[in-house]
C-alpha cells in the first residue's frame, strides 16, 4: 500500500469560514449543514489552539476520546519506598463500605411477588420427621428469583365476537373487557417512552426499530405524540420545582453545548447584532439546588449561559433569605450578574490544569495533585462519619488548612523566584488557581461549602447522553419537554424515588396535580396519595 501523502494545509480566517458556511447553507439539508458547521468550527478551534500553544496532545486526546481515570496513583505512580501519608480519624461510627456480590431479593423492589404454599404440609401438623412437635410458620420464606425477557412495549389484540342477523342484518358485537381500556395506548406508554428517551438516552428511531423486531410496531412519530401528550402535568411540577429550587441554600450549576435545529436556524438568519454582541452558542444548563434535606435538579436548554439561567431562577427567590452558596467553575459566564451569592469554584477544574501538563512538569504537578488528594481524603472522612456542616468546617480548618496554605505558598514561590514562566502550561495552571483562590477554598470559611461541582457534572451526563445518541432537538418545544422530563427524572434519582412510579402517579392523578403541583413532588407525593383523615 502506497504511503499516504501529506495533504495541503488549508487555514481559514473567521470571516472566510462564515462565508463558506453561508455558501453551503442553501444547498444542504438542515441536519447535514449543522453537522458540517460543527466539524469545521471544531477543526478551526483545534488549529487555533495549537497555534497559540494552549492545547497539549494529552488534553486533545482526552477531549476527543473522553477522560480516562485521573486518580493520583494513575497519573503519578508513587515513588518506591515512599510511606503512605497518615491521616487523623474523627470520632464517631465509621460507615460500612457497600459490599459486592449477587443481588438478593430485597434488591428487586419492582418485582412481582408470588406466595407459594407447601402442597402437603400446613401449620399445626405433626412433623413428619420426628412425629412429636408441631410445625409453625417461619417469618422469612425461602426466595427464588426468576427473570424473563420481553419487548419494551407489549400489545394485546382483543378479538370481539360479532354476530349478524340473517334476516334484518343487525350487527351484535361482544363488549370489550375492562382491561382493554378506552384508548389504544395505555398512559404508561407515554411515561415509559419519556423515561427511556430522556432518562436512558434511547432515541425514538431506535425504539421504533427495536419494537418492529418483535412484531409490535411503534413508529417514532407516534412515540413523540405520546410523549408530548403526557408532558402537561410534569410541566406543572417542573414549574413548582423551579420555585422550590430558587430557595436553596446551595446551588451547583454548569452547562454543556446542545443542538436545537430550529434555534440554530433562527440564530443564523437573525440580523447582524452590534459588534461583540453576537450570540451563536446553544446550551443546556443544569442547576442542582440543595433545599433542606432534598435536592432539586433542573435543566434549561436555549441560547442562555449558565449564569443567565441562574439569574432567571433566582428571580423567584424569596426576599430576606441569606445569600446562597453558588458552586461553578471559573468561567465568568457562569457567575451571577444580578444577585449577590457566595461564590465557590470547583477544585477539580483547577486540578485539571495540572493534570493536562503533568507530562511536561511531572514533579511540580505531582506536588499539587497529591496536596489536593489529601484535602479530598479529609473531606471523605467527614462524609463517612456524617459530620454536620459546622463540624466539617472545623475539621477542614484543622487538617486541610495547613495543606492548602502550603500549596498557596508554593505556587507564589514559583513566580516570585521565577522558577516558572507565567505563559507556560504550568504557569497558566498556577495563575488559574491563584486568581480564584478565595472561591476555590471557600470550604475553609463557610459551613457547607463544597469542594467541587461534581454533583452538577453528573447531572449534565443526562443531557450529554441525549446529545450523543439523538444528535439534536428539532424544536425549542421539544427541548423544553426534554428539560421537563430530565429535571423530574434526575430529581427522583437524587431523592431515591422510582422515576417510573412517580411519573405514572402524575398521569393517574393529573387533575389533582393541575390544582396543587407542590403537593405532588418526588419527596411528598406519597402523602398526597393517602386518603383524607375523616376521624
Amino acid at each position: 500500500m502506497a504511503k499516504a501523502q501529506r495533504p495541503e494545509i488549508i487555514t481559514l480566517t473567521g470571516a472566510q469560514l462564515e462565508q463558506l458556511l453561508a455558501d453551503l447553507h442553501p444547498h444542504l439539508p438542515a441536519a447535514t449543514y449543522q453537522l458540517i458547521e460543527g466539524l469545521l468550527q471544531t477543526l478551526q478551534w483545534i488549529m487555533a489552539a495549537f497555534e497559540q500553544k494552549t492545547l497539549s496532545i494529552a488534553r486533545l486526546k482526552r477531549m476527543l476520546f473522553g477522560h480516562s481515570t485521573e486518580t493520583t496513583a494513575k497519573l503519578f505512580p508513587p515513588n518506591p519506598g515512599a510511606n503512605p501519608a497518615s491521616a487523623p480519624v474523627p470520632a464517631g461510627p465509621k460507615a460500612k463500605r457497600k459490599g459486592h456480590g449477587r443481588n438478593g431479593s430485597k434488591d428487586y423492589p419492582g418485582a412481582k411477588r408470588v406466595k407459594i404454599a407447601h402442597p402437603t404440609l400446613k401449620v399445626g401438623q405433626r412433623c413428619s420427621q420426628c412425629g412429636r412437635a408441631k410445625l409453625y410458620l417461619l417469618k422469612t420464606p425461602a426466595r427464588l428469583i426468576r427473570i424473563v425477557a420481553q419487548p419494551l412495549f407489549q400489545a394485546t389484540v382483543y378479538e370481539l365476537e360479532r354476530l349478524r342477523c340473517a334476516l334484518c342484518g343487525a350487527l351484535f358485537t361482544a363488549p370489550a373487557p375492562p382491561e382493554a381500556g378506552t384508548s389504544k395506548y395505555d398512559p404508561s406508554v407515554g411515561t415509559m417512552l419519556a423515561l427511556m428517551r430522556y432518562g436512558a438516552g434511547l432515541p425514538l428511531y431506535r425504539m421504533d426499530k427495536w419494537q418492529t423486531h418483535f412484531g409490535l410496531p411503534l413508529p417514532a412519530s407516534t412515540q413523540w405524540e405520546l410523549i408530548e401528550a403526557a408532558s402537561a402535568t410534569p410541566a406543572l411540577v417542573y414549574d413548582a420545582l423551579n420555585g422550590i429550587a430558587a430557595q436553596g441554600r446551595l446551588l451547583h450549576h454548569d452547562d454543556t453545548t446542545m443542538r436545537v435545529q430550529s434555534l440554530r436556524q433562527q440564530l443564523s438568519q437573525a440580523p447582524p447584532p452590534p459588534k461583540g454582541q453576537k450570540r451563536t452558542g446553544i446550551f443546556t444548563t443544569s442547576i442542582v439546588s440543595q433545599v433542606g434535606a432534598h435536592r432539586v435538579a433542573l435543566f434549561f436548554t436555549g441560547d442562555k449561559h449558565a449564569g443567565e439561567n441562574l439569574d432567571q431562577l433566582l428571580q423567584r427567590r424569596a426576599a430576606g433569605l441569606e445569600k446562597p452558596l453558588q458552586m461553578c467553575d471559573g468561567l465568568s459566564r457562569n457567575q451571577s450578574k444580578e444577585f449577590e451569592t457566595i461564590l465557590c469554584n470547583c477544585l477539580l477544574h483547577g486540578r485539571r490544569g495540572f493534570v493536562d501538563v503533568g507530562e511536561n512538569f511531572p514533579e511540580e504537578c505531582r506536588f499539587v495533585v497529591e496536596s489536593l488528594r489529601e484535602v479530598y481524603r479529609f473531606d471523605a472522612m467527614t462524609k463517612a462519619h456524617q459530620l454536620s456542616d459546622g463540624a466539617r468546617l472545623a475539621f477542614h480548618q484543622e487538617h486541610s488548612r495547613p495543606v492548602i496554605d502550603a500549596l498557596h505558598g508554593w505556587m507564589e514561590e514559583q513566580f516570585d523566584q521565577r522558577k516558572v514562566e507565567p505563559n507556560s502550561g504550568l504557569g497558566q495552571a498556577i495563575t488559574y488557581m491563584l486568581k480564584r483562590w478565595e472561591a476555590l477554598t471557600r470550604f475553609l470559611e463557610v459551613p457547607g461549602a463544597p469542594l467541587d461541582n461534581n454533583l452538577c457534572e453528573q447531572a449534565l451526563k443526562m443531557a450529554i447522553l441525549h446529545r450523543k445518541n439523538s444528535m439534536s432537538y428539532k424544536t425549542l418545544n421539544g427541548a423544553r419537554i426534554g428539560d421537563v422530563y430530565m429535571s423530574l427524572i434526575h430529581t427522583c434519582q437524587l431523592n431515591r424515588v422510582n422515576p417510573f412510579e412517580y411519573l405514572m402517579v402524575l398521569q393517574q392523578h393529573a387533575q389533582k396535580g393541575l390544582k396543587e403541583a407542590s403537593r405532588w413532588l418526588p419527596w411528598n407525593y406519597a402523602e398526597a396519595l393517602k386518603p383524607p383523615d375523616t376521624s
